[in-house]
């Protein structure tokens, strides 16, 4: 008898807090699924209409935009080219963020460590077009930087960095080192000195201590960091836009383009959802080490 009350007790208990779950996620999956599961679905609609059944226009089911990409092989090179271009920036960031975090996170303390950590997070408080407008003042020709570089070299030359392929990735590392910096800081901060220290005192040598040691325990956080990079970056069409000139065609301004220029929404909608596909299929190809890193 006492053992079938107090079944019938937990199983209310359990009922109670799946209740109280319900309760206080809801709201937040009743947002997400208004504000990115319904205009995602109606963008997968869209991708298979001859047009955008807005303005009194009646669309069409059809398989055309998909039919365009895979017949053009303009739109492969855009999405391999933008890959790379994912790739090249996320690999910058880590060179140049996770020396960075790990300064924050084991060598500076007290005010200094707040005052390099403001310096980090200070791109985050500024409009992200003043930032893409900004540098082209500094790799324009004549600019900020060939007036630097020619008064300690006088007639150094022009650079010849505006509207090129490696301005877009200057303005793009500028805009996303901070994720690297804040997801590989975090890692390394939980890393206990301790074993750092213990690792010392066997004899091992610094690269030793990086590569053995420090890398794979931060490997979560510089994960973290490429992930949140590479996905904005290969739909990025500002930083290419405006920074890029001819050189910034990337798969993300042709988006933009079927959707504000050409107006074009079923095929901007295909290419978008095409992209996603592409990004997917590398999250599955690379799940282990996701999985070892997590």
């Amino acid at each position: 008898m006492a053992a079938g009350t107090a079944a019938l007790g937990g199983a209310a208990r359990t009922r109670s807090s799946a209740r109280a779950i319900a309760v206080l996620t809801g709201p937040a999956y009743l947002w997400l699924t208004v504000t990115v599961l319904l205009p995602l679905m109606a963008m997968l609609y869209f991708s298979f209409l001859t047009e955008a059944p807005i303005a009194g226009r009646v669309g069409e089911l059809t398989l055309e935009q998909y039919r365009t990409f895979v017949e053009r092989g303009f739109y492969t090179t855009l999405i391999l080219r933008s890959l790379k271009l994912g790739v090249t920036v996320a690999f910058l960031c880590f060179l140049i963020g996770f020396p960075c975090a790990y300064i924050l996170a084991k060598t500076v303390k007290g005010r200094w460590r707040e005052a390099l950590f403001l310096l980090v997070i200070i791109p985050f408080w500024s409009n992200a077009l003043v930032r893409v407008f900004s540098w082209t003042m500094v790799l324009r020709g004549n600019g900020l930087l060939e007036r630097a570089i020619d008064w300690v070299v006088p007639g150094a030359g022009s650079l010849g960095l505006m509207f090129t392929y490696t301005a877009v990735v200057i303005g793009l590392v500028h805009s996303y080192l901070p994720y690297m910096i804040l997801t590989c800081y975090i890692s390394l901060q939980a890393i206990d000195d301790d074993l750092i220290e213990a690792a010392r005192s066997l004899g091992a040598g610094r690269l030793t201590i990086l590569r053995r040691l420090i890398l794979p325990l931060a490997l979560p956080g510089i994960v973290a960091g490429a992930v949140l990079i590479f996905v904005p970056v290969i739909g990025s069409f500002m930083e290419p836009r405006i920074l890029g000139g001819r050189q910034g065609t990337f798969i993300g301004t042709i988006i933009e383009d079927q959707f504000t220029a050409v107006f074009n929404w079923p095929l901007g909608a295909a290419l978008s959802f095409i992209l996603l596909a592409c990004v997917l299929v590398i999250f599955a190809l690379f799940a282990p080490i996701l999985k070892r890193a997590a």
